[in-house]
Parts: C-alpha cells; sequence; structure tokens
C-alpha cells in the first residue's frame, strides 16, 4: 500500500485498465517520443511521465522531511508561520522558475 504525502489518503495498485486522458499540447511530445523510438509506444512516455513526477515529490517529501527534522533538532527559538510560508512559497518559485527554464 502506498500512501500520498500530499493527500493523505491509501492507495492500493489496480490491475491495468485503459483510460482516456486529454493531453492538448503534450500529445505532440508523446508523438514526437514514440516516433524517435525512445519509447515503443504512449503508454511507455505516460508510465515513465508518472515514475519522474514520483521521484519528483519523493525528492519533495524527502526535502520536507528533512527541514521537519533540522527544525525540531534546532534550539533556536520557533520562526513565526509567516516567515515560514514566505521561505516556502519562494522555494516553490525558485522550483518553478528552474522547471521553466528546463523546458525552454
Amino acid at each position: 500500500m502506498t500512501v500520498s504525502y500530499f493527500q493523505g489518503v491509501p492507495t492500493v495498485p489496480r490491475a491495468s485498465r485503459p483510460i482516456t486522458v486529454t493531453l492538448g499540447d503534450l500529445q505532440q511530445g508523446v508523438k514526437t517520443r514514440v516516433k524517435s523510438g525512445a519509447y515503443a509506444s504512449a503508454s511507455e512516455v505516460v508510465r515513465a511521465g508518472l515514475r519522474a513526477l514520483d521521484r519528483e515529490e519523493a525528492a519533495v517529501n524527502d526535502w520536507l522531511r528533512q527541514r521537519v527534522d533540522e527544525s525540531l533538532a534546532d534550539p533556536r527559538p520557533n520562526v513565526s508561520a509567516d516567515k515560514v510560508f514566505k521561505r516556502l512559497r519562494a522555494h516553490h518559485a525558485g522550483r518553478a522558475k528552474a522547471r521553466r527554464n528546463e523546458k525552454v
């Protein structure tokens, strides 16, 4: 069983069954990857993308756990929630900017 830390809901892997997904502009990227031979099918491309998303979410969770552990071990006075959220927003903005730059 897998627990999603973003939603707090346990998930149980199920047998594969077809689903329909609207990709919009991303559909061309899927076709290009299959046509290049890098992937055998659109399903492979989607699975690879989901695995990459899983790795990214795991990295975020690891980062959060590390920060919580550091915070709990820190003997200094607590930081206000306003400062914490300001730092989190800045961190998120930096990661989002880096992702946008990767796509260029």
